[in-house]
């Protein structure tokens, strides 16, 4: 076996194994949220707390070392710091009313994006190849991004479970393509 038939196998087994990896990972993440919606949503609420809570730490930091910025410049690290230090704290000991804040705000959040999206959909009529599934898609954003809007929380519920399912899908195939990157069909 030459040198570079060598390094290709490596490349590919290095493939095969992030693929099933990444799939056996999107599928458990993926049974959490169905079975456990609720828990599985306050474990990403603290993943995100603690994020904010690391990088309050590294803007404090940058405030206080770094003597190349000027006086305004360390000050704004240092208080962007602490503001994200209190936030990931309190985050972490409200964390039921957290993620349910987070879950309407995303809600919100999307129902928002869907709605510009019909919009911007309806605005580019004149150029669209087939204006009736044009018309049919930007009806239909309008219309789930005013529902979510209206019922947030429900649409956040909604697009959480539609998550985990998708996660299980997406890693049974990732699973599957696994097995199958590299072979000669």
């Amino acid at each position: 076996m030459s040198t570079a038939s060598a390094a290709d196998r490596t490349a590919v087994n290095g493939i095969r194994t992030a693929l099933g990896v990444g799939g056996v990972l999107a599928v458990i993440v993926g049974i959490l949220i169905l079975v456990w919606p609720a828990k599985t949503a306050m474990v990403v609420t603290a993943i995100i707390a603690i994020y904010a809570i690391a990088a309050g730490l590294v803007y404090a930091g940058l405030g206080i070392f770094s003597k190349h910025k000027g006086g305004w410049a360390r000050i704004g690290h240092i208080m962007l710091g602490v503001l994200f230090i209190i936030a990931g704290i309190v985050a972490l000991f409200n964390l039921g009313a957290t993620t349910a804040w987070l879950a309407v705000f995303l809600g919100i959040l999307v129902g928002i994006m869907w709605i510009v999206e019909g919009i911007v959909a309806l605005s580019t009529l004149g150029d669209a190849a087939s204006k009736a599934w044009t018309i049919f898609f930007a009806i239909l954003s309008i219309i789930a991004g005013i529902i979510l809007l209206f019922s947030p929380a429900w649409g956040a519920a909604v697009l959480w479970l539609i998550l985990g399912i998708a996660l299980i899908v997406l890693g049974l195939l990732n699973i599957i393509r696994a097995f199958r990157f590299g072979k000669n069909a």
